[in-house]
């Protein structure tokens, strides 16, 4: 199918700052103290932030393109570090589109109160990272995290956007966003009663990239057994999260949180690419991503250009996307993708929360 049909709806997602962060997640491609020893060894340099003349080139070709819903700032590094932030926010009031944030929950650089007046009224979702419902794990997976102060946050937000909600003003709606691990699975079901209690929207989380030798073994994947593991956490949180719905009456989503097949790699043989034909990512240099895979495993699908050589136009409908487009399941990345999604909910796709 040409590419021109499949765009419709779509979103962009911009890498600004991905070396930025000061929280160091261990499961962190770019920030944990793994790819920082590596980074370090290797002597990489610390990668520059995106200008904001390239977002808003992209963004004023992207409209033009087709119909242009969200903008994305950094998923890999704090978005809230940006130096040029405030731009997104000029951005979207420009053209009617939203803005989906993924954030630590730390919100540095003003106090929380100032960041919900900015955030809520022109965000689709606010997704907070949120690994553990205990104190120690969350501080002990995403090092340097204040708790109790990332809890006092989402108390803060919940709040302000709750009483946009009763003035019937348009808000944004709220995601507790997690990583699936070794060392949080048991604790999925109390972060789904967390999330009820406090009145999230949803719940929504993807296993484990392993891109180091040390995060093998914390994969929920890696073999039979913690598969089973895994799979009898499952039925648990479904459980816990039907009782949530039917004692609350809360419509809270829970996402990703399914039985795994022990049988092959697959985590879902009917699922397919939420993102090829939907979604471009721009890295902080400019050059055009097809997914959020590792960069070193996203290098296998091959290069399609940058933004500053070429048009966004000219790479969307270049032969190179469109063969990807055509045959991503051949990829033995694409095969065992974290992030492939049933396929009902890819063609019922909203972005609204995704």
């Amino acid at each position: 199918m040409p590419l021109n049909k499949l765009l419709g709806s779509w979103r962009i997602i911009f890498d600004t700052n991905p070396d930025d962060c000061n929280l160091h997640c261990i499961m962190c491609e770019d920030n944990s103290e793994f790819a920082l020893e590596e980074k370090k060894q290797k002597g990489k340099k610390r990668r520059k932030q995106m200008p904001s003349e390239l977002i808003e080139r992209v963004i004023d070709e992207a409209v033009k393109m087709g119909e242009l819903k969200e903008i994305i700032p950094s998923t890999m590094g704090e978005p809230l570090l940006y130096r040029e932030f405030n731009r997104f926010i000029e951005l979207c009031q420009k053209y009617n589109i939203r803005l989906n944030l993924t954030t630590n929950g730390s919100f540095p650089k003003k106090k929380m109160e100032e960041w919900a007046e900015i955030l809520i009224p022109i965000c689709s979702d606010i997704k907070i990272s949120w690994n553990g419902s205990k104190q120690e794990t969350a501080e002990k997976i995403m090092k340097g995290l204040d708790f109790n102060r990332a809890l006092e946050n989402l108390h803060i937000l919940i709040d302000q956007r709750n009483s946009r909600k009763r003035k019937r003003l348009e808000t944004s709606t709220i995601t507790l966003q997690l990583t699936f691990l070794e060392q949080n699975y048991k604790e999925i079901p109390d972060i789904i009663q967390l999330g009820g209690d406090l009145g999230v929207d949803r719940i929504k989380g993807h296993h484990l990239w392993v891109h180091n030798p040390t995060a093998e073994k914390w994969s929920m994947r890696r073999n039979s057994k913690s598969i089973e593991n895994w799979n009898k956490m499952v039925l648990e949180a479904e459980k816990r999260y039907l009782q949530i719905v039917n004692t609350q009456g809360k419509k809270m989503k829970i996402e990703n949180i399914y039985l795994l097949s022990s049988e092959d790699d697959v985590l879902l043989s009917d699922s397919v690419c939420p993102f090829l034909g939907r979604e471009a990512w721009i890295s902080n240099e400019g050059v055009f991503s097809p997914c959020c895979a590792p960069d070193y495993l996203r290098k296998q699908l091959g290069f399609f250009g940058s933004i500053e050589e070429k048009s966004l136009t000219d790479i969307w409908n270049s032969p190179e996307y469109e063969r990807l487009c055509d045959n991503y399941i051949s990829y033995n990345l694409c095969k065992t993708c974290n992030m492939r999604k049933k396929r009902e909910e890819v063609y019922k796709y909203e972005f609204k929360g995704n």
